[in-house]
């Protein structure tokens, strides 16, 4: 065999063995979120990304909530492996770490571009990695909402006293606490159910989300007030668990790539978040009126949801390692945050005590 051939015969195996070492691979990915809830679009769009950027490596097939597996049972569905992939909240999971809790929302606390800060640069990303990967998933935030909406009610909402003996649905450890010891009574249910729930009476009032996502769900179709602001949600994050064999499966290539995606959908949400919450709030000041809590009474939210916070983190200390990676970002972000006011990011929030979180860590 002549040197030309052996080369031709080489480069020809090693082509073969290349190709079908990125071999396209098919993935199906669930939410839990059915179509009629805004909420689907971060994941939609993450897809949409995440399929142009690595789809010569991995084709993502996307379907609504519900339509593969239940919603609640999207997390067992990617820790199996039953599906590669499940976009989520985190909150939903707090039953089996409460660390999810604080990784999907804080009371008072985080606002949206704290998250992304906090989750681009002060470790943030890495625990949520950690946490899921206790459960066999990796783990890529790609959207944030900045402050949700409130309380949809029947009778109005302005002051700590309106809460006395309120029966409100509100999703979270924290966040049931909180309303709790503030004279409500928290109901859980999922958002599919809340509709219908607040038409028949069967609770007095509900949050869910941003009032463009409210807005889907038809709140003020049956409702006559929306109390803002959402204190007991001052941000929320969302995100795509993957399960880690299928990610390991993918070269370091395609997995930088669906990182890119991920992050290109995070900015996307916040501004599309914002520009539709802007807009729903204007059909909502037609349809209901909306009332606001004062700033005493805003302060005594803020103290009491401290409280409820180094309460919950000082129980389960994989919660307080999250709080405490956040009061760090908080501490340390608040000089530059103050000498920038009020052309800055947000506010500092008067939050929990460091030290008291610190000492129930793990």
């Amino acid at each position: 065999m002549t040197l030309g051939k052996t080369l031709a015969s080489a480069t020809f195996a090693l082509t073969l063995v290349a190709g079908a070492a990125s071999a396209q691979q098919s993935w199906q990915m669930t939410t839990t979120w059915p179509s009629s809830l805004e909420l689907i679009e971060f994941d939609k769009h993450f897809v949409d990304l995440a399929n142009k950027l690595a789809g010569d490596e991995v084709n993502i097939e996307f379907f609504e909530g519900g339509s593969l597996v239940p919603s609640g049972e999207v997390f067992g569905a990617v820790e199996s492996g039953t599906i590669q992939a499940g976009a989520d909240w985190p909150g939903y999971w707090a039953g089996r770490d409460p660390a999810f809790s604080p990784l999907a929302t804080t009371s008072s606390l985080f606002n949206a571009v704290d998250y992304v800060n906090w989750i681009q640069q002060w470790g943030g990303k890495e625990i949520y990695n950690e946490t899921y990967g206790k459960f066999g998933m990796v783990y890529l935030p790609y959207a944030v909402t900045n402050n949700e909406s409130g309380f949809h009610t029947k009778e109005a909402i302005r002051s700590i006293d309106d809460l006395q003996g309120k029966r409100l649905r509100v999703s979270g450890l924290e966040q049931g606490r909180l309303l709790n010891q503030l004279g409500g009574s928290q109901v859980s249910m999922a958002g599919g159910e809340i509709y219908q729930s607040l038409e028949r009476g069967v609770i007095d009032g509900a949050e869910f989300s941003t009032p463009n996502v409210d807005w889907s769900g038809g709140f003020q179709q049956v409702t006559d007030y929306w109390a803002t602001p959402g204190w007991h949600q001052s941000a929320s994050v969302f995100g795509v668990m993957i399960n880690k064999s299928a990610w390991d499966s993918l070269s370091a290539e395609a997995q930088e790539k669906l990182e890119i995606a991920a992050d290109a959908t995070m900015l996307w949400s916040l501004a599309f978040t914002e520009r539709r919450a802007n807009d729903a709030y204007k059909k909502f000041d037609e349809a209901n009126e909306i009332t606001r809590m004062d700033d005493e009474a805003l302060a005594t939210i803020q103290e009491t949801a401290n409280a409820v916070i180094e309460e919950v983190a000082c129980e389960n200390p994989s919660s307080a390692k999250v709080y405490l990676s956040q009061l760090e970002y908080l501490q340390d972000y608040s000089a530059w945050r103050s000498a920038s006011a009020p052309f800055n990011l947000g506010r500092n929030p008067d939050g929990p005590d460091i030290e008291k979180i610190r000492g129930c860590a793990e």
